[in-house]
């Protein structure tokens, strides 16, 4: 009974999402779901990831962040000022004024660990952020938890992998980009990449039923485009510090 209500709450967050991107995107202003709820809505076939007490998660663009904050305020979200005056050249928040429910807008880009900038991608999808972007997202957090890894397989199983922008594909141009140019970002990619294969194979992790693809194969391709993408200059000095010095950042918890 529990796990059908989760399911309700999750359609029920899913419908909120669409109908505000809909409803700015009649006003010309690009909004598109991120995070787990994204994968969620581009994987149909798999089973409900069964998940509570989530807010809304978006990106956007700069271009339009004061179109887009008069179009919440118009339909209850309220910005949080404060927040918002410090970080709102990358991030906004809003919260409902009745039913609470809160939404975070990355602008442009998403930094975390690493920075991925998505700006030029942002209307590949419908409703979402492109796979590519989705997984690389999860695939950044240099601590990866079993939630994070069960989204990136849902991708894997979901979406093939090809050097191509085709909105059915995980765009491999993308990924060898990132992790061909930036050592820090290639380091925690293939250190994720490794982690969800031994949660695979050690059967810690089971593999999802109704996936397309091979979860094994998947991440075996990504961890061999990895190697052998092009590394830059910047790439190969970062290379030769390895892990003797931090290569990534430690996400800030911004109060609201």
């Amino acid at each position: 009974m529990q796990e059908m209500s989760d399911t309700v709450a999750e359609t029920d967050l899913l419908n909120q999402a669409k109908s505000l991107i809909e409803r700015a995107t009649e006003r010309g202003i690009t909004l598109r779901l991120v995070g787990g709820l994204a994968i969620r809505l581009l994987t149909p076939e798999l089973p409900p990831r069964g998940r509570t007490g989530q807010d809304l998660d978006f990106a956007s663009a700069s271009a339009t962040r004061r179109q887009l904050s008069e179009m919440l305020f118009e339909h209850g979200f309220v910005p949080d000022k404060n927040f918002n005056a410090l970080y709102g050249n990358k991030q906004l928040y809003f919260a409902h004024n009745s039913t609470g429910l809160a939404i975070d807008v990355m602008i442009d880009k998403l930094h975390m660990c690493h920075t991925l900038e998505f700006a030029d991608r942002l209307t590949r999808m419908p409703y979402t952020l492109d796979a590519v972007d989705l997984l690389m997202s999860k695939l950044q957090i240099v601590e990866l938890n079993e939630k994070d890894a069960d989204d990136c397989l849902r991708l894997l199983v979901t979406f093939p992998l090809q050097d191509t922008g085709d909105p059915g594909a995980i765009d491999l141009r993308v990924f060898r980009a990132l992790v061909g140019d930036d050592w820090g970002w290639w380091r925690t990619v293939t250190l994720n990449l490794e982690k969800i294969a031994a949660l695979l194979n050690g059967g810690t992790r089971p593999a999802i039923e109704g996936g397309k693809l091979n979860a094994d194969t998947q991440l075996q391709t990504l961890s061999e485009v990895a190697e052998q993408a092009p590394k830059s200059r910047r790439w190969k000095m970062r290379a030769r510090i390895g892990e003797h010095k931090r290569w990534y950042d430690v996400p800030e918890e911004t109060p609201h």
